[in-house]
């Protein structure tokens, strides 16, 4: 059985819109886009493309994909990412879309979201899912997702859209690796561990040979 891995751009404040092109997402007037652009170098973009790397199919959300088809096809060959995202296998998520897509490899997801993800880690070891917020919300309200891996920014925007916003299935995580970079971007890997345990006072640590009284 396959694993999905969810991979974000985000900002110190949550927002993970835009961050590829200035003019790829103006919705809701998001003046934002391209934040990501000035804070990568050359060893964030090689440690971003060994992780995609790990893929062997992508799955997308309707909008991501549609920013991807209209650049990704065409882009400057001299862009290792262009070879792999047109390589792998590109699964989408989408109501509105019909077949065929325009995208080489691009297939639409057939059926209930829950059984065409199982259909997915069936027939694949590592699918990746990149920004695709809205989609991202439903695989975290069906559990669906596996790991979570954010690359976190050290830039505030005040404005976008939230990696995690309302209506987001309350979840524990777990951090698997963490690493940070000369740039100050930080990357985090966590797995998914379910729902969140609650307590209370004294459910907290006491340090060795402390105690009370006099």
């Amino acid at each position: 059985m396959g694993t999905l891995t969810v991979t974000e751009f985000v900002t110190l404040d949550g927002v993970a819109q835009a961050p590829g092109g200035s003019d790829e997402d103006r919705a809701g007037g998001f003046a934002h886009g391209g934040w990501q652009m000035p804070l990568l170098d050359e060893e964030t973009v090689a440690a971003i493309f060994a992780r995609a790397s790990e893929m062997d199919a992508l799955l997308l959300g309707r909008r991501t994909y549609e920013i991807f088809a209209g650049y990704w096809p065409d882009a400057p060959d001299d862009i290792p990412f262009k070879h792999l995202l047109n390589r792998v296998p590109k699964h989408v998520a989408s109501r509105t879309l019909a077949e065929p897509l325009s995208w080489q490899g691009a297939r639409l997801l057939v059926g209930d979201l829950p059984d065409a993800v199982a259909d997915l880690k069936a027939r694949h070891d590592a699918i990746h899912v990149i920004g695709s917020l809205d989609l991202v919300q439903s695989l975290l309200r069906h559990r669906l997702v596996d790991h979570l891996r954010l690359w976190l920014h050290p830039l505030v925007l005040g404005a976008g859209k939230p990696v995690f916003g309302r209506g987001t299935v309350p979840t524990q995580l777990r951090l698997v690796a963490s690493r940070t970079y000369g740039n100050g971007v930080v990357e985090l890997a966590y797995a998914l561990a379910g729902a969140p345990a609650h307590g209370g006072p004294d459910d907290v640590p006491r340090p060795a040979g402390a105690g009370g009284g006099a």
